[in-house]
């Protein structure tokens, strides 16, 4: 099958022009300005974090710059009462739909309060294990269509998911129940350092929807108003009871796959990165946008870099002055009531340490 099955949808290109005239009016100036205050606040957050965590001051972290478009472009079509579960790659989606950044930091701190969300909003923790998440995406939307509600569930992974087992468990529950939940995958290219040609034979992930008889789409994951717009459309056929959607996002990650990653030694770093930052960056096409049409200018682009980094370090300040991570929660929350085996574990645990376990 070739790619053209499924061609990538496009409406601002990476010169910032509109290519679908169809649109023009649905690109209202508070919606321009928003998704690109999202995005900017969500790339300066990605490289705040980085330095953290390279000045030992969060523990590993997962960067996600570049992908800046599919991550806040999926989030801001969903509906308060939606639910939502993220990869451990997928903070952008997490702040934009409410998450705090101190509750972000503190999850890369070791704090298990950085996988609480905000009263109110039904955010999972970050998924670690490849595609497991896919399973609770399903279930959770299932239990909102039984309940009778017009909910759905939105879950993250990356191309390398799509060779778990999960992920086709995941879509074939959800084609035969008629689930409300929206796959959305953001195809980075690369599972770690292994290419999709490594990975699959198949010549896009959108295509994998046919085996499923479920509703298909692969867009410019770089393009936040195509992101925003087909998500908003699989949104909204979740809620009319039509089923799942499986959506391809292609788009392309700057650095590494985690901050102990080295991605030159599998991939052409340097030329690759210029060409798509030159061409192809989420923001930059945004801000061609709104000059060409006159939204906004350069005072009002760096207002709002301004706001964000206000906003960031008041939260790495709050991080910092939290408590350091428990080792005790490690054993008193796998359980509701721990079992003998976990208490051996602790008791030893203690013991080696001289006692308070820290």
């Amino acid at each position: 099958m070739e790619d053209g099955f499924f061609p990538i949808q496009t409406i601002v290109d990476g010169q910032g022009k509109l290519l679908d005239s169809s649109y023009e009016k649905k690109l209202s100036e508070d919606l321009v300005k928003a998704l690109y205050q999202k995005m900017a606040r969500a790339r300066s957050f990605d490289r705040k974090s980085v330095n953290l965590q390279r000045q030992g001051r969060i523990g590993t972290y997962v960067p996600f710059e570049g992908q800046e478009a599919a991550q806040i472009g999926s989030a801001s079509a969903l509906e308060d009462g939606d639910w939502m579960f993220p990869t451990y790659r997928d903070h952008g989606a997490t702040m934009t739909y409410g998450q705090s950044l101190e509750k972000i930091l503190l999850y890369w701190k070791g704090r298990y309060e950085g996988g609480i969300p905000p009263k109110g909003k039904n955010i999972f923790p970050a998924a670690v294990p490849i595609a497991s998440q896919l399973l609770h995406a399903t279930g959770a939307a299932w239990a909102e269509k039984k309940k009778g509600t017009d909910r759905c569930s939105i879950v993250y992974f990356g191309d390398g998911a799509t060779s778990e087992g999960d992920f086709h468990e995941g879509l074939n529950f959800a084609s035969v129940f008629d689930v409300p939940v929206v796959f959305f995958n953001q195809n980075n290219g690369f599972a770690i350092s292994v290419p999709m040609k490594r990975q699959m034979k198949a010549k896009t992930i959108a295509q994998k929807s046919l085996g499923y008889d479920i509703e298909g789409v692969r867009i410019d994951g770089n393009d936040v108003f195509a992101v925003y717009f087909e998500t908003k459309k699989a949104v909204q056929r979740a809620r009319q009871g039509k089923g799942p959607t499986l959506i391809e996002a292609v788009t392309w990650r700057y650095g590494a796959h985690t901050t102990s990653d080295d991605p030159t030694k599998y991939r052409e770093n340097e030329k690759e990165n210029h060409e798509r930052r030159t061409k192809a960056d989420p923001l930059l096409r945004v801000e061609l946008y709104m000059k060409a049409n006159g939204i906004a200018d350069d005072a009002w682009i760096q207002q709002v870099e301004d706001e964000a980094a206000k906003e960031i370090n008041a939260a790495v300040e709050a991080m910092e002055n939290a408590d350091g991570a428990d080792v005790n929660d490690l054993f008193d929350h796998v359980f509701k009531e721990p079992t003998w085996t976990i208490e051996e574990q602790k008791q030893n645990h203690l013991a080696f340490k001289g006692g308070d376990g820290q």
